[in-house]
């Protein structure tokens, strides 16, 4: 297993009220040591096949510890990319949640990563977006224009 130096990975999380900012993330993961970038932006949609009528915004709350799940999880991932041996050279994570209200159109989730080679890159992305949609303690309520509410992700 190729061990990568301390300096070799690098991870910036947030839960933010503040509108997500794409071209942010992607300075956080620039690196003349990777050559792949993905990322990933998760926006609010008009429509769920979990309510009737249109969506019209959403509101997302968090548990006060959120961030430093957020912060857990991206390392689990990483570790855990690093033990497989899926990750050879550097690897940068930039993943913000928001929280509040937010429309259609709106950005909720924004998650890029950078590596040294593509396929290593897009495994890193994938695996973090979806552990974050597992784990981290972020509730939805989707709100439409018949005034119905929606709870998701609420046990």
């Amino acid at each position: 297993m190729k061990i990568l130096s301390p300096r070799a990975v690098a991870i910036s999380v947030a839960v933010t009220d503040e509108v997500l900012d794409l071209g942010a993330h992607l300075r956080l993961v620039e690196s003349t040591r990777t050559g792949a970038v993905v990322s990933f932006v998760g926006q609010v949609r008009d429509h769920d096949p979990e309510v009737v009528g249109v969506v019209e915004s959403l509101e997302y709350t968090c548990h006060p510890d959120a961030e430093q799940v957020l912060r857990t999880v991206v390392t689990e991932v990483v570790d855990e990319l690093l033990a497989r041996g899926v990750l050879t050279d550097e690897a940068r994570v930039a993943a913000t949640h928001r929280v509040g209200r937010l429309h259609p159109g709106e950005l909720a989730l924004v998650v890029c990563t950078a590596t040294a080679h593509r396929a290593e890159c897009y495994e890193l992305n994938r695996s973090v977006v979806e552990r974050i949609k597992e784990r981290i303690p972020v509730w939805k309520c989707q709100n439409t224009d018949g005034g119905e509410r929606v709870w998701s992700g609420v046990a």
